[in-house]
């Protein structure tokens, strides 16, 4: 006799099985494109905060950081010259309309200085460096990037932020800091030039005016925008940089985007650094 042959459970039917699947599809949720505004600011935030860090770091970059300094004030110095002469005169030129009609022709050195030293410097000195230095440091970095140079130098051990972001950071500071020196000269002297020879202004006045309402807070308010200008346009480039997306394509685009970026974060520190300034710092004479 034969043995009995052994009765197996009827397998499920195909509907069965893939509605058993079914609500584990469902449970998944495409990625919230809302949160990637916030991510982006944490990494970048992350960056400034690693290289903060990291120029406390040994050994340093002594010929990269001298390298990016003579770089970055090579392209910047000439524009920047060439930019603030027409800016001062225009500030000039405007102060000085809308004081003589108010009948205070008197003040119209110190408004415009203070308007230039203050306010038009920092942001002269940040815009050029962005546009010309941080763009040519965002490319340099992507370019890297997409070469993989950055991927052989951590296998190899080396970090990239301390070896090529950190020296370029601190090149765009200390270069913002010695150009708004230069503009705030070149500015204030253009605006003199115009304001006594196109408007006919004194020159004793003019002088008067500025140093009855300048204190020296004012320059020191003024360097300290540069600085923080300088250090934010290298952070952006330099993260823009590190994090292309597409290739060489999206190495130009990443430039195009430290560009904008960086402008929209002057102006908005610019507003900040101002409201505390003139709250901290009363106004001569007050």
């Amino acid at each position: 006799m034969t043995a009995p042959m052994p009765v197996l459970p009827p397998e499920p039917p195909p509907a069965e099985a893939a509605g058993a699947t079914a609500p584990k599809q469902s449970a998944e949720k495409p990625p919230n494109r809302l949160l990637s505004p916030l991510r982006e600011t944490g990494k970048l935030f992350s960056l400034a905060v690693t290289v903060s860090r990291e120029v406390f770091r040994r050994p340093f970059q002594v010929r990269e950081f001298i390298e990016q300094f003579w770089f970055v004030a090579s392209v910047t110095i000439l524009p920047a010259a060439l930019v603030s002469i027409p800016f001062g005169a225009v500030i000039a030129l405007q102060v000085g309309s809308l004081t003589q009609q108010l009948g205070a022709q008197s003040f119209t050195g110190g408004a415009s200085v203070l308007a230039v030293i203050q306010q038009a410097s920092p942001i002269i000195v940040a815009l050029l460096i962005s546009g010309a230095a941080g763009s040519a440091i965002c490319a340099d970095l992507g370019s890297r990037k997409i070469r993989e140079e950055l991927d052989a130098m951590e296998v190899m051990g080396v970090s990239p932020i301390q070896r090529l972001v950190v020296p370029r950071v601190l090149a765009t500071m200390l270069v913002a800091v010695l150009l708004n020196g230069l503009v705030s000269v070149v500015g204030t002297l253009g605006g003199y030039f115009f304001n006594v020879i196109l408007q006919h202004g004194t020159p004793g006045a003019y002088l008067a005016s500025f140093s009855a309402l300048a204190q020296l807070p004012d320059l020191y308010i003024s360097e300290i925008k540069a600085l923080i200008f300088g250090f934010i346009a290298g952070i952006v480039a330099a993260y823009r940089g590190l994090n292309p997306r597409g290739g060489p394509k999206g190495v130009g685009d990443a430039v195009n985007q430290s560009v904008v970026i960086t402008f929209m974060l002057l102006f908005f520190v610019n507003t900040v650094l101002t409201a505390i300034y003139l709250q901290i710092v009363p106004a001569k004479g007050s």
